[in-house]
């Protein structure tokens, strides 16, 4: 009697926890986390730091650290990577002002890559039903660092969606933060020179750095545009080839309907 009234509980307990380590209870973590993150940017404004400066006890490598550091939890929380950039040049100049883009971004890219892999690709991955949805899937599972390198280089595609639609996949974690760090340096880089000589807005570097950013944003526009029609027409061809499988069986149906 005392072994069954002890068995209760710890079944109850396993059931809890089953309930509480699910996939959906995860995703619903993960979706608390990500609204919390958004509403402190709003409340808190970590944008301001632009304006208000950075604070003057703070210097040298501490501060890029520290900047670093901020920066990888700013993005996570869907601070726009631009203005962190433009922000880091403005304070740390070219050189400082990059070291610490780049590690912020490799930063917050990992953490986003995190809370999507652990709390978010097993309810997910079933729902990858869509042809872009499943699309994007196959792209970034077998080809992950090359799809994320271009993803990096030509900035289609919001920085946020990028890192959790990796998560979602099977990418690995080596070939996404090297991927990240690599592809990140050239755009990440004019808008740090940019930020560093906004003082100066007829200089011709501050033209050249923001003729990069534009360059490269009409590029990222252009793939992306490539890649909907390819992905388009590789569907198209799909279903007609399916049309033309059915027609030949049903032919054959018929010839050997004849043939009886």
């Amino acid at each position: 009697m005392f072994d069954t009234a002890a068995t209760r509980p710890q079944g109850l307990a396993m059931r809890c926890a089953r309930a509480l380590l699910s996939p959906w209870s995860r995703l619903s973590l993960l979706v608390v986390l990500l609204a919390a993150a958004g509403t402190c940017v709003l409340v808190f404004e970590p944008q301001r730091i632009l304006s208000d400066g950075w604070p003057a006890q703070l210097g040298g490598v501490t501060a890029v650290l520290l900047f670093a550091a901020a920066y990888g939890v700013c993005t996570a929380a869907f601070v726009p990577r631009p203005l962190l950039n433009l922000g880091a040049g403005a304070l740390f100049g070219s050189q400082a002002g990059l070291v610490a883009a780049i590690a912020g971004t490799v930063l917050g890219a990992g953490i986003a890559f995190g809370l999507g892999r652990m709390l978010g690709q097993d309810a997910l991955r079933p729902l990858l039903r869509g042809r872009w949805l499943k699309a994007a899937d196959g792209q970034l599972s077998r080809h992950g660092f090359r799809s994320m390198l271009a993803v990096r280089l030509f900035p289609g595609v919001p920085f946020a969606a990028a890192n959790y639609c990796a998560a979602v996949s099977r990418m690995g974690w080596l070939p996404f933060l090297v991927a990240t760090g690599l592809g990140s340096i050239p755009n990440t880089a004019a808008y740090v020179i940019a930020g560093a000589r906004a003082s100066t807005p007829t200089s011709p570097v501050f033209l050249i750095a923001m003729g990069f950013i534009v360059v490269t944003g009409v590029g990222g526009a252009a793939v992306a545009w490539f890649k909907r029609h390819h992905f388009r027409d590789r569907d198209r061809d799909r279903d007609r080839g399916r049309a033309r499988g059915r027609d030949g069986d049903g032919e054959q149906e018929r010839d050997r309907g004849r043939a009886a």
